[in-house]
């Protein structure tokens, strides 16, 4: 037996235990052959080191060198799990979805879609433990910046599904929305890295490239049994606009599907508050303004209503970092204009709807 860095693997050894990620979750079973495309599964797991079953052939020093640095590195089995055991339940459940949907994208970038029966029911393990998830707060590890398109399909299906629950859409369509958020930028696999990595303004063409992601996801989908057509159409309408401004068709409001509709809103909202490589998100209050003001036209008025009314009706007592660096507790939010609330400051009262100079830029605590 040899314990072998990932980066020593060559396609073709056998591995002789199981293989798990950092996290727990099993990827390989004992006695797998490796290929190529296995290798490049350890490395996106960050799965340090594997047993292998050792060439007889092989030549001493050889083994001695791989050794010697495997020392560096524990083993998978003796990596500590104790973090997961002392997360909530939410965040445990939220970080085997993870690991799910990176495989499963991981899949369908190489033209091969798995089944998606087990990626719902991860969903709705997430989704029992839900009353834990606070959009305006919950916040991901700086480490984790790299997987933006991973963690931001599990917010909009989470986000996604709390506007269908809150605006009474009917309880039977919950899940199927929150699928449709998951799945809505499964397109995005299929671009290339350099241009969804890049910091700079995109050309025409990478522009062009980038809103192909709609037709690449709805195409990726269609053949997909387990899933109904108002999924797949998400992931062709998510960027329509009901002014008919959007892409990839250009169709306007009473052609697109309310799914789409709910995700749009969902995705605009993560997309902006989450940090990236290469840029800071912005404060969710004010991407609340902004959304706000998308919906004059653009998204669906009465969906962005219910999203802003809900998310913020019930922070009264929430402490907030102002722009002049201030820090406050909302005392009262005027539901003519739930982005700007009334702020106690060390016992003086602002109200944001006045003092417009002013905004919140970070919530701190509910």
């Amino acid at each position: 037996m040899a314990n072998v860095t990932v980066t020593s693997v060559e396609s073709g050894v056998r591995i002789i235990e199981d293989v798990y990620t950092p996290l727990g979750g099993k990827l390989f079973h004992k006695g797998k052959m490796l290929n190529h495309r296995d290798i490049e599964i350890l490395k996106a797991f960050m799965v340090s080191s594997v047993n292998i079953e050792e060439k007889k052939d092989a030549k001493q020093a050889e083994s001695s060198a791989v050794k010697a640095k495997s020392v560096e590195e524990p083993p998978p089995e003796e990596k500590p799990v104790r973090k997961v055991v002392k997360e909530t339940k939410f965040f445990s459940a939220y970080r085997t979805l993870f690991e799910s949907l990176k495989l499963f994208f991981y899949n369908a970038s190489s033209g091969v879609i798995p089944p998606v029966l087990e990626l719902r029911n991860q969903l709705e393990q997430v989704i029992s433990h839900i009353h834990e998830y606070n959009m305006l707060t919950f916040e991901l590890s700086k480490t984790q910046k790299d997987d933006y398109l991973i963690h931001n399909s599990i917010l909009v299906a989470l986000t996604s599904y709390q506007l269908a629950r809150w605006h009474n859409i009917e309880r039977k369509d919950w899940i199927p929305v929150a699928m449709a958020g998951l799945l809505h930028d499964i397109g995005m696999v299929r671009i290339e890295e350099s241009i969804l990595r890049k910091s700079g303004r995109l050309s025409a063409d990478e522009l062009e490239e980038i809103r192909r992601h709609t037709i690449i996801g709805y195409n990726m989908l269609k053949s997909v049994a387990g899933i109904n057509e108002a999924i797949k159409l998400t992931a062709l309408q998510h960027h329509e606009r009901m002014n008919g401004s959007g892409y990839p068709l250009g169709v306007d409001g009473e052609k697109i599907h309310y799914y789409a509709k709910i995700v749009a809103i969902a995705d605009i909202f993560h997309a902006m508050t989450s940090d990236r490589a290469y840029k800071k998100g912005s404060s969710p209050y004010t991407v609340l303004e902004e959304l706000l003001n998308e919906s004059f036209g653009k998204l669906d008025p009465a969906f962005v209503q219910t999203f802003i009314h809900k998310v913020t009706q019930f922070h009264n007592g929430t402490l907030v970092r102002l722009s002049d660096q201030s820090i406050g507790e909302i005392v009262f939010s005027d539901r003519s204009s739930p982005t700007r609330p009334w702020v106690n400051v060390n016992g003086k009262i602002i109200n944001l709807t006045i003092d417009r100079h002013l905004h919140i830029v970070e919530v701190i605590s509910t």
